[in-house]
């Protein structure tokens, strides 16, 4: 089906967007909510994610409901060989998904698992990204974005919006703040900065370090941190390190040299950092759902890219992306480098700094 006839079929009631994860790829496909809103002012919008990505979606209020796929419930079972409780658990699911009637089912993914998900609902109408590993067997339209043409952050999941009719600019990251999870984060906050500490812009703007992420040839120096933070310090920023528990040995590593970097990492929930990135005034990440969540938020980001390039723009010029573009780059999950991991370990602390000091600058 051409975009001008998918933009011409009948309008639907019940919209189910299919992103069971990762973090950053949820953020990135945040935008399809405003604007399949836009799109479809009367339909309602729900979202089938893995429990661990629920935080990013369960506060927003344009969505009806987010509904997990337990997918680790069925690892469970499968490891135990509980074949029967398995193939019962997995009939369930697919009940309860037929059981909300969805007519538009949109697989953001393009995987056999997102594709079988979007089977199960059994809509009307099924429409994927890309569609791979067979996937495409299972939906009714596939959209292809070329190859190159928008290198904006979300290019896919805004060429798929086009593609259903969205109106211009409609495209939005729409990542929610819930209000306990911010007041809970302030109140972290003030415990390690100081009870002056409100959410507003203080003499110290808060500038959150995101480190860490899932491969080694994503990562960054960790002394580079390190240094880093003492320049943001000198700078009249207060640095706070963001990650969940499994980074918190490393996190300790960087902010051991410097006492005034506060380390945060494994100490709030997901959403609740969110809600400090919400309330921050810079945030310098690398390729990781951190870093999407403050260029989603409109926060002053620098993003640090080698062996991946999820995008060379943000959303608005407030995000900066360094990558430079060497021979073996991107290698994504094959890196030729033997660990040296060049592309990344070429980006000095002063560069990073300098960078960051552009963004504060364009923030108003």
């Amino acid at each position: 089906m051409s975009a001008a006839m998918a933009s011409q079929a009948p309008s639907p009631r019940r919209i189910l967007v299919v992103r069971l994860s990762a973090l950053g790829d949820i953020v990135m496909a945040s935008g399809l909510i405003p604007a399949l809103k836009a799109r479809f002012p009367d339909a309602e919008i729900s979202w089938v994610c893995e429990p661990v990505c629920a935080p990013l979606l369960k506060h927003n209020p344009r969505l009806k409901q987010v509904i997990l796929w337990p997918r680790g419930e069925w690892q469970a079972l499968l490891k135990a060989r509980r074949y029967l409780d398995l193939w019962r658990a997995v009939r369930a699911f697919r009940a309860r998904l037929r059981a909300e009637q969805f007519d538009l089912v949109l697989d953001g993914q393009g995987l056999l698992k997102s594709g079988l998900v979007a089977w199960f609902t059994g809509a009307a109408r099924r429409v994927s990204i890309i569609a791979r590993e067979g996937s495409h067997r299972l939906v009714h339209e596939v959209v292809t974005p070329p190859a190159g043409v928008d290198t904006v952050m979300g290019s896919e999941y805004r060429y798929l919006a086009h593609y259903l009719g969205a109106p211009e600019g409609s495209f939005v990251h729409d990542l929610a703040v819930g209000n306990a999870q911010q007041a809970r984060a302030r109140e972290v906050l003030r415990e390690r900065l100081g009870a002056a500490w409100d959410g507003a812009p203080t003499a110290r703007p808060l500038a959150v370090l995101a480190p860490f992420t899932t491969r080694p040839q994503k990562h960054w120096i960790e002394a580079h941190w390190t240094d880093l933070a003492r320049g943001l310090l000198a700078q009249g920023f207060q640095p706070v390190v963001l990650g969940g528990p499994a980074d918190a040995e490393a996190a300790s590593r960087i902010c051991a040299p410097e006492p005034h970097l506060i380390n945060l990492a494994g100490v709030l929930k997901l959403d609740e950092s969110v809600a400090v990135i919400a309330d921050a005034q810079l945030l310098i990440g690398v390729d990781t759902g951190l870093t999407h969540m403050g260029s989603a938020l409109r926060i002053p980001t620098v993003a640090l890219f080698g062996s991946t390039r999820p995008y060379l723009q943000g959303p608005t010029p407030l995000t900066k992306v360094l990558y430079d573009a060497l021979p073996c780059s991107p290698c994504r999950r094959r890196p030729t480098c033997g660990g040296a991991f060049t592309c990344m370990a070429q980006f000095t602390p002063e560069r990073v700094l300098q960078a960051a000091l552009l963004q504060w600058e364009m923030r108003t």
